[in-house]
């Protein structure tokens, strides 16, 4: 019913949306006039502005990235997808010319956001790497006769795409994917699979979160897996290709991420407001960026969600030695040949510090030599994967460890 009432109200926002929009465009017309009144238009544009971002919905961004520098040469990149799943899509960043550089497998979180969060990301490994990244796709336009998605869906999808890329793939992954990744990892090496990663690198990732545990750990611990499911989990409305299927819908993350830091949001859309009336474009421009991709959020299958929150977040599973792979207990001591690297952000709010790092005793059989640990001092969770600290500080050490593990 939630998700109903939702969708019934985003559809009677529209003509709103719609008038702010063509009132908008019309003022702005008129400012190239010689008797235009700029003192009163441009505050009149910068509400209807407003109006028009805060009754949008806001779909799937695109990566826009059409080029790229190899070798100091411009590169023309073309976004190809080389393996197709029901619920995500291996999406590769093809550059024009033959390469020989490594390949890196990106790992994009299913938490909420689209896998373009990861954007920056891929942008700084481009140039030197041949780049794949799991283009998760928004559960509601899954059509229920593809059946569902669940925790071991995840790990199948990863082997299943390590398989496609072939033997000596470089694995990455961001947050959520770090414990799918690490039991992938596992089930691989104790199958003797020649496709094991010959890296892996996971960043800012729940591996164990009774370390440090933030508000976010808070928030999925204190409750039983009975309040989420009745709480949180809605039904895809008919208006969508999947019609029926069970979900953690988009709007309901959202509603999380922003009470979060709800002051923060508004002092930032303030100050939008004021950058609009002053004419500061480029102020303006990276408030819209950064929103456009904040507010895009998908649905996730609700089987996977429930799982995570029960083996990650409520019985610590991976740390305590307690995963199951289709049936089957794991054993991370098989991993030996792939080597590891953890990273952290010293400020990090959503996953504490230690967590990630925690993979290091899990993978204990992987020698001294081929783990290496970094913590960033001054970021926070984003900043371990976007940002200029990201690009200076922590993407080059990434690569100077893929090379020397190639």
């Amino acid at each position: 019913m939630l998700y109903q009432l939702h969708h019934r109200y985003n559809q009677s926002m529209k003509p709103l949306n719609f008038w702010a929009q063509a009132w908008k465009t019309q003022l702005s017309m008129t400012q190239a006039l010689p008797f235009n009144l700029d003192y009163f238009i441009r505050p009149t544009i910068a509400r209807l502005e407003l109006i028009e971002r805060c009754t949008d919905n806001y779909g799937k961004p695109e990566f826009e990235l059409p080029f790229t520098h190899v070798e100091g040469k411009k590169t023309k990149i073309t976004e190809k997808v080389t393996h197709s799943l029901p619920f995500c899509d291996l999406l590769h960043f093809k550059r024009a010319g033959k390469h020989n550089h490594p390949k890196i497998l990106l790992i994009a979180p299913m938490s909420g956001h689209y896998a373009t969060l990861l954007r920056g990301t891929v942008e700084q490994f481009i140039p030197d790497h041949e780049v794949y990244i799991t283009d998760w796709k928004n559960a509601r336009e899954v059509p229920l006769e593809q059946g569902g998605f669940t925790f071991d869906d995840f790990v199948r999808y990863l082997i299943e795409f390590m398989d496609h890329l072939g033997p000596n793939t470089h694995v990455i992954g961001v947050c959520q994917p770090s414990v799918p990744a690490i039991i992938a990892t596992t089930v691989m090496a104790e199958r003797n699979n020649p496709n094991a990663p010959k890296t892996l690198t996971i960043m800012g990732g729940p591996v164990d979160t009774r370390l440090s545990p933030t508000d976010v750990n808070d928030f999925a611990s204190d409750k039983d897996l009975e309040w989420f499911e009745q709480k949180v989990i809605n039904t895809v409305p008919n208006d969508f290709a999947g019609a029926g299927q069970k979900v953690y819908p988009g709007f309901i993350q959202l509603s999380g991420f922003m009470s979060m830091n709800m002051d923060s949001h508004i002092q930032k859309h303030y100050k939008f407001f004021g950058d609009l009336i002053k004419g500061d474009g480029d102020s303006a421009e990276a408030h819209r960026k950064f929103y456009n991709e904040y507010l895009a959020v998908m649905d996730l299958p609700a089987d996977f969600y429930l799982e995570t929150i029960r083996k990650v977040f409520l019985d610590h599973r991976l740390p305590k030695g307690l995963v199951h792979f289709e049936d089957k207990k794991i054993d991370p001591k098989a991993v030996t040949k792939t080597a590891l690297f953890t990273i952290e952000g010293e400020n990090d709010d959503i996953t504490g510090k230690g967590q990630t790092k925690a993979a290091h005793e899990i993978l204990s059989s992987i020698p001294k030599n081929k783990k290496h640990h970094y913590e960033q001092p001054g970021v926070g969770h984003y900043g371990i994967f976007n940002g200029r600290r990201f690009r200076e500080m922590i993407a080059p050490k990434i690569k100077a460890f893929i090379k020397d593990n190639n």
